[in-house]
């Protein structure tokens, strides 16, 4: 048999779902305009668009690195810090989503998993790091996170890597980034305060 006896029990059915869900979004066009980050529509009242502009993206390629490397992860952090996770998949996204309308009110339109995923990494690096302090491999991840918004912001939200929109008008969002990255510490941090 290839698969190992315990896979139902590994698989990371709650990131699954959200992934399932995303690609409803994406094969949906008329619900990316309904559920997508919309600044003038928070204000108006659609709240449910902090959490669920995660879940809209702008094209197939976008779709595919946002939802692969989120699959990824739940795959490594779903089973052994499930509390958490499930806590950071529910609280993150609006945290995020609050901290682009009060601190980036030039953001009018976000979209995708990004922030949600780099957020859910550096939780996994600091994590990795704290096992072992000497091991190279998590601090070379962190790197290249602190790497890539660094590049972000001196690209000035026109670089971030090599995915194209669909939407020419729409940059990487430096500052969801940003603020995936706090929540992250800040899950970190109240997780080493919890007692074993």
């Amino acid at each position: 048999m290839l698969l190992p006896a315990d896979w139902r029990a590994r698989t990371p059915w709650i990131f699954l779902g959200v992934a399932a869900v995303a690609l409803l979004v994406q094969l949906q066009p008329a619900w990316r305009e309904a559920w997508l980050y919309d600044r003038a529509a928070v204000m108006d009242g659609a709240w449910w668009r902090l959490w669920s502009g995660h879940l809209v993206h702008f094209g197939w390629p976008h779709f595919v690195a946002d939802a692969g490397l989120f699959l990824i992860l739940g795959a490594m952090l779903e089973r052994p810090h499930r509390h958490l996770v499930l806590t950071a998949l529910v609280v993150m996204p609006p945290f995020i989503g609050l901290v682009l309308m009060s601190l980036d009110p030039t953001m009018a339109r976000y979209g995708g998993l990004s922030a949600v995923n780099l957020g859910l990494l550096l939780y996994l690096a600091l994590q990795g790091w704290q096992r072992d302090w000497r091991d190279w491999f998590w601090p070379a991840v962190l790197v290249i996170y602190v790497g890539e918004i660094v590049f972000e912001i001196t690209a000035g939200g026109t670089g971030g890597g090599m995915i194209r929109f669909d939407d020419p008008e729409v940059r990487v969002a430096t500052s969801a980034h940003l603020a995936g990255a706090a929540y992250a510490l800040g899950m970190w941090g109240w997780g080493r305060r919890r007692p074993r």
